[in-house]
């Protein structure tokens, strides 16, 4: 009989406790975060905090850009991240990966959108892989078609996202996706795919 383990995780917590900041008097939120501006300087002028002691998401990819962005900003320059475009994955089989808003999101903002659909069965690749798990989700704005968000689970996923991550940062549209050339056979043409799924025109399905 074959093993079945399920690993829960209910939340992560900044490991703050013992630095010592209350005595300092620096500010901290409710769950232990650092409380800092939009520049990153806590309550106390002249330190800065970023990554896992602050809020948003505990990603290393995530602190490492405010790294860079503070570093910026400490040089007299204009530094820049947005947290919309901050994408997750979860390195499990098959991988999960988002970035954006869900659809939850965007109904309990009333923000009007389209989505489109697209499966890893349907695509030569991950057929040629055995690795058929899964699809790519596109969330975009109904008037503007800006991209909103975008949800995989399949293989490669957390590779696969960067490319809507791209788009986004750029305000792309999901047309703009659309209409990008993608080699073949590729698992880069799942994304594609979705894109044209949003305006309910995918051609391999």
């Amino acid at each position: 009989m074959k093993a079945e383990v399920v690993l829960m995780a209910i939340g992560r917590k900044a490991y703050t406790d013992g630095l010592g900041l209350e005595k300092l008097g620096m500010k901290l939120d409710a769950r232990g975060r650092v409380e800092v501006d939009e520049f990153y300087e806590t309550s106390i002028e002249g330190i800065y905090a970023i990554g896992d002691a602050i809020k948003g998401p505990m990603l290393a990819h995530k602190a490492e850009d405010e790294g860079v962005v503070l570093a910026e900003m400490l040089a007299g320059e204009s530094g820049h991240i947005d947290y919309n475009c901050i994408p997750g994955v979860v390195y499990t089989w098959p991988e999960v990966a988002n970035v954006g808003m869900t659809e939850t999101q965007l109904k309990d903002s009333g923000i009007a959108y389209n989505a489109g659909k697209f499966p890893f069965m349907a695509n030569g690749r991950a057929r040629a892989m055995g690795m058929t798990e899964g699809f790519v989700k596109i969330l975009a704005d109904a008037k503007t078609d800006r991209i909103l968000g975008g949800h995989i689970i399949g293989p490669n996923a957390g590779d696969l996202i960067q490319e809507i991550v791209s788009v986004m940062e750029f305000d792309g549209s999901a047309e703009d996706l659309a209409r990008t050339c993608h080699a073949h056979p590729t698992l880069t043409e799942v994304v594609k795919e979705a894109a044209l799924a949003v305006h309910k025109r995918p051609i391999h399905i």
